[in-house]
C-alpha cells in the first residue's frame, strides 16, 4: 500500500487529476517545499529535487500542506531507513534523507530564519557541528499504555500526528542499549500487577550507568518490586520511581549504582545529574558544541564572564577551568546546587584556583524579573546565553551600551532558530552589536530539530 512515506516510485495508482511539483527545500518541520501557482505547498516525505505526486490534505489561501502519492524523480540523497518503525513512530521524521542532507536543510533553516524574521546577515557561517546519527539519544521519555487489543503493554514513542503509543520492540537512536530493551521493558510491564498505572519511563544514559525512572500512579506490590529487580540485574540498569513531579523520583533498585554522569574530557570534567534533570541529549554532540562555545567565547584567566540560564553547569564549569570567573544564573536552584556540587566534584587539589573559586552560581527568574536578576550580575566583558526554546529576548533588551557598556561578546546557544533570529534582531538592530559567526548544532539527528550557536560582538 502506497503512503506518505514509502511512495510509489513507478506510474501511480493515483487518479492521474492529482498535481505535481517539484521540491525546492525542506522546511523547519522536515517537509518538501514546493510552489505551485504561486502557492507554498508542504509535502512530508518529499526531498529537495523530486518530482513527485501530491494531494492536498489542508488549504489555505497562501499555502497547502498535503500527502506524497509516489515519486517520478527520486532525490539521490533519498536513503532506506534503518529503523523498521519508521513510519510509524513519531521520535524520527528524516531517516528518509541522507545525513549530509539533513544537516545542510537545518543550516539553510537557520540562515533563512536569520534573514527572514531578524533581518540580520551573519558575517562568516560555521561549519556544522555533528557526530554518529544512531544510538545518539542518552534522554528520552518512553510513553507506557496498557492496551489489551495488542495483547499487553505497549512502550515507545508516540505514533506520527498521534497520541497512541507506537507498536515498536527496537528503537535505532536511544543510547546506551535501551534501543534493544524496548521488547523486554514490554514484558515485564505487562507482568506487572499495576500495567495500567505507569504512564511513562524516563531514560537518563549515563558513563557508567542507565537510569529508568518509573512513573507510578499507584504503589508498587512486592512481587512487582521483585521483577524490577530481576530486571534490573539482567539488564544492568538502575530503577528510580516517580510519584508525583520530577522532583519527587528516588533512586529504588539498586542503591549502590554508580553516580549518573556525563563527562566533558577536554576539561577533564565528570558532570552530576539526576535522571530528571535536564542535560543534552547527544553527549557527543554536547561536547563539540561545548569546545565551540570555549572557543568562541575565548575565556582568559582573570576575566568575568555571565553564563545564563546555566543549567547544572555545562558551559560554566569549562569557563572557569579556563581561568575566568563565571557568574551562573538559572530559574531553578536546584540545578544551581547541582552547578555548585559539579564545582566541588570536580575541583582539583593542590596550587591553582579550583572551580570553587572560579565560580558563583545563584537562582534568579530570567523571564519574569529579568532586570532584578541583571543587577546581580557584576559587570562582564563576555556572556554566554543559552535559554530554552522561548529565547531571552527581554535579557537581550537589557545588554545595550546604556545598561553594560562593558559587554563586548555574546555567544548564544539556541534550540529554536526562530526565537534566535528574533533576539539577533534585538542586538544587532536596538543593541549596537553585530553578528559575526553562526552555524547549526545537530544535536538530534534525523529530526527537524535545529540547534545552533552564534556570535555577537560590540566594537569599543
Amino acid at each position: 500500500m502506497t503512503t506518505a512515506l514509502t511512495p510509489s516510485l513507478t506510474t501511480p495508482a493515483a487518479p492521474l487529476t492529482l498535481p505535481t511539483a517539484i521540491i525546492e527545500s525542506l522546511d523547519h518541520e522536515g517537509r518538501g517545499v514546493a510552489h505551485v501557482d504561486g502557492k507554498a505547498v508542504f509535502i512530508e516525505g518529499a526531498l529537495p529535487r523530486e518530482r513527485v505526486i501530491y494531494q492536498a490534505s489542508r488549504k489555505k489561501k497562501n499555502f497547502e500542506t498535503a500527502k506524497l502519492i509516489s515519486i517520478l524523480r527520486e532525490a539521490p540523497e533519498r536513503v532506506k531507513a534503518k529503523c523498521v518503525y519508521y513510519e510509524l513512530c513519531g521520535g524520527c521524521l528524516l531517516q528518509h534523507a541522507d545525513y549530509a542532507l539533513q544537516v545542510a536543510a537545518k543550516q539553510r533553516v537557520l540562515e533563512d530564519n536569520l534573514a527572514r524574521i531578524g533581518k540580520v546577515e551573519c558575517e562568516r557561517i560555521l561549519p556544522p557541528i555533528y557526530a554518529a546519527q544512531w544510538q545518539y539519544r542518552h534522554r528520552g521519555r518512553l510513553s507506557v499504555n496498557y492496551v489489551a487489543k495488542k495483547g499487553g503493554v505497549l512502550v515507545g514513542f508516540r505514533e506520527r500526528k498521534s497520541s497512541f503509543v507506537a507498536d515498536m520492540k527496537s528503537c535505532e537512536v536511544l543510547a546506551g542499549g535501551v534501543g534493544q530493551m524496548i521488547e523486554p521493558l514490554r514484558v515485564l510491564m505487562t507482568s506487572l500487577d499495576i500495567r495500567d498505572r505507569m504512564p511513562q519511563i524516563e531514560v537518563a544514559v549515563g558513563e557508567r550507568t542507565t537510569a529508568l525512572v518509573l512513573r507510578l500512579l499507584d504503589a508498587l506490590t512486592p512481587g512487582d518490586e521483585a521483577k524490577l529487580k530481576v530486571f534490573a540485574d539482567t539488564h544492568r540498569i538502575q530503577w528510580w520511581v516517580q510519584v508525583k513531579g520530577p522532583e519527587t523520583a528516588v533512586p529504588f533498585y539498586p542503591l549502590d549504582a554508580p553516580d549518573l554522569t556525563y563527562t566533558l574530557p577536554e576539561y577533564d570534567l565528570d558532570m552530576l545529574f539526576r535522571p530528571t534533570e535536564f542535560t543534552q541529549v547527544n553527549h557527543a554532540v554536547n561536547r563539540l558544541m561545548v569546545a565551540r562555545a570555549m572557543r568562541l567565547l575565548d575565556p582568559q584567566p582573570g576575566e568575568k564572564i555571565a553564563d545564563l540560564f546555566c543549567g547544572l553547569g555545562n558551559f560554566s564549569l569549562p569557563i572557569a577551568r579556563l581561568g575566568a570567573h563565571v557568574i551562573g544564573v538559572e530559574g531553578s536552584a536546584s540545578l544551581t546546587e547541582r552547578a555548585e556540587q559539579n564545582a566541588r566534584r570536580n575541583s582539583r587539589g593542590g596550587g591553582g584556583e579550583s572551580l570553587i573559586e572560579c565560580s558563583t552560581f545563584f537562582p534568579a527568574d530570567l523571564y519574569t524579573d529579568q532586570e532584578a536578576a541583571m543587577r546581580r550580575i557584576p559587570a562582564v566583558s563576555k556572556m554566554l546565553i543559552d535559554p530554552p526554546r522561548d529565547g531571552a529576548l527581554e535579557v537581550c533588551k537589557l545588554l545595550g551600551r546604556d545598561n553594560r557598556p562593558e559587554l563586548k561578546r555574546i555567544v548564544y546557544v539556541s534550540c529554536s532558530p526562530g526565537t534566535l533570529a528574533r533576539d539577533a534582531g534585538e542586538l544587532v538592530h536596538s543593541q549596537g552589536f553585530k553578528l559575526k559567526a553562526a552555524g547549526v548544532v545537530n544535536m538530534f539527528p534525523h529530526t527537524a530539530h535545529v540547534e545552533s550557536i552564534a556570535l555577537f560582538e560590540r566594537d569599543d
